[in-house]
């Protein structure tokens, strides 16, 4: 296991600390969208080499004090201070010239497709006009690997920013970032999409980056990642900093500050699942890798983990009808069932909400059919309207159904995505596959960047599915234990391991568990 600490013992840094001025500090900040109140006069300070957690439910305000920070969105009153220097970030330019580099949550705001890896990460010295007018090809994919390499990053430099997968298109944000002068660096998110491998790669580039007296600022609901590196975290409930806690943290006493109240998880599920709805046989999901066979019951749900690469995707993908079945037998139902297209698995009752929700379920803001209530009718629309004749009355009534079943905080399903938070977008996408009954469920990364409160929603709704198998794909361990009934481990697109799980576990009993398996 890395030591995040080796090279800087914590008592050093926080007297540095207490000598000089904050490299960022915010007082009385307030921000108001309409009647919505995002902040309440936030007070934060962050100090060279130091690490700040962000802690919040969704809808917290957390987003909106970031966007604050990197100037996308101007307070309404309140100072902001660099090194002591009072300043006014009018546009996220501003921010950037001032030492601040945001990496975001939403990975296709962190690149520009058309151009190259090469040439994303060369991106902020492009547009800041540091770079040479005249660049030939060889140079700019020699520095680019300068880049890369400081962050053991390996990809095709050559290939288009659209091929990189969310958990790459992250890492090469983070390597864009530890090329500049940061003074702040502020990673929202940064693990959601990645693996443990690369988690470790991130973990280190941040300990370097502290190391050079770089401040941080880390939003993440992941609370073992908290742990592991944060020096103090501070809660915002309400648009207001409800409590800070410092290292060692307490991260019992800040979930219920995140919350307002203690945790309780959903009851444990009834272990004995005899019927079984999808069953695979000598299943081959690469020409190269090995064969294996997999159940999943009426009223089970069964967890895929493993890291990034494993397979994990790829099996959901196959059983949407995205991928051929390269070998091997599917049954659906005890029925012979191999789709060619997501809507030949749509029309037999197997539905999928993929990985990446901007990308597989959300369209445009000023699209048609870019409300709530039309991304949750879209892939039903055939068996909800047979004739052809689509009344928007039916569509909503359904919306607003999902709306107070999964505790979707939004005006209406004519509300657009766009204007939720990370945690009741995702409870959108499952709002959608959830809105009609389906045979098998399967969600990839159904928990991404959503917090403890929004994740105990969709784990009770997925849960209160009254008939039909689910199959749930997941890097993270915490969350596989909390929803399983039983994981299987992918390794080389291979299954290696199957245990039971307790879904009752508490947090904290789950944060342990780790600890120990990594020791």
């Amino acid at each position: 296991m890395l030591s995040w600490r080796s090279a800087m013992p914590i008592s050093t840094v926080m007297s540095d600390i207490s000598q000089t001025p904050p490299v960022l500090q915010l007082r009385q900040i307030h921000k108001r969208f309409g009647a919505t109140v995002a902040l309440a006069g936030v007070d934060l300070s962050i100090h060279a080499g130091e690490i700040v957690a962000l802690m919040g439910a969704n809808g917290a305000g957390k987003s909106t004090l970031v966007k604050v920070i990197s100037g996308a969105h101007q307070p309404d009153a309140g100072d902001v201070f660099v090194r002591g220097m009072r300043v006014s970030f009018k546009s996220p330019r501003t921010s950037f010239s001032n030492g601040i580099v945001t990496v975001y949550q939403n990975t296709n705001l962190l690149g520009v497709p058309g151009l190259s890896i090469a040439e994303n990460l060369l991106l902020d010295q492009h547009c800041g006009g540091r770079s040479r007018i005249w660049q030939t090809r060889i140079a700019i994919h020699k520095e680019a690997k300068r880049i890369a390499d400081a962050l053991d990053l390996h990809l095709d430099l050559e290939a288009d920013f659209l091929s990189l997968t969310p958990a790459e298109r992250q890492l090469l944000a983070l390597a864009r970032a530890l090329h500049t002068q940061a003074q702040l660096v502020i990673l929202d998110e940064p693990t959601a999409s990645l693996s443990q491998r690369e988690s470790a790669i991130l973990f280190a580039a941040i300990d370097r980056l502290r190391q050079q007296g770089v401040a941080i600022l880390y939003v993440s609901h992941r609370l073992e990642d908290l742990r592991k590196i944060a020096d103090r975290a501070v809660v915002i409930r309400n648009g207001r900093v409800a409590a800070e806690f410092s290292a060692p943290l307490d991260l019992n006493a800040a979930v219920q500050a995140m919350m307002g109240s203690a945790l309780h998880l959903p009851a444990p599920r009834a272990q004995h699942f005899d019927v079984p709805v999808l069953q695979i046989r000598n299943l081959r999901l690469t020409p190269s890798s090995t064969a294996f066979d997999l159940s999943v019951h009426d009223g089970e749900i069964v967890v895929v983990t493993g890291n990034l690469g494993s397979g994990k995707t790829r099996l959901l993908k196959t059983l949407f009808g995205l991928m051929p079945v390269i070998q091997g037998e599917i049954t659906l139902d005890g029925h012979a069932w191999h789709p060619a297209t997501p809507r030949d698995a749509i029309r037999d009752g197997v539905f999928m909400a993929g990985e990446d929700r901007w990308k597989t379920s959300f369209l445009p803001q000023d699209s048609l059919g870019a409300s709530i209530a039309d991304v949750i009718a879209f892939p039903h629309l055939d068996r909800l309207f047979p004739h052809g004749l689509i009344r928007q009355k039916a569509i909503d009534e359904i919306a607003d159904q999902q709306i107070r079943a999964l505790g979707i905080r939004c005006t209406g399903g004519q509300d657009k995505p766009e204007q939720l938070s990370g945690g009741n977008q995702q409870k959108v996408v499952v709002a959608r596959w959830q809105s009609q009954p389906s045979r098998l469920l399967l969600l990839d990364e159904p928990f991404q960047g959503v917090d403890v409160g929004a994740r105990q929603d969709l784990i009770t709704a997925i849960r209160k599915r009254k008939s039909g198998a689910t199959l749930i794909a997941t890097s993270d361990l915490e969350e596989a234990l909390e929803v399983g009934d039983r994981i299987i481990v992918l390794k080389n697109h291979e299954v290696i391991s199957g245990i039971s799980s307790t879904g009752s576990q508490s947090l904290l009993s789950i944060l342990s568990f780790l600890e120990e398996k990594a020791a």
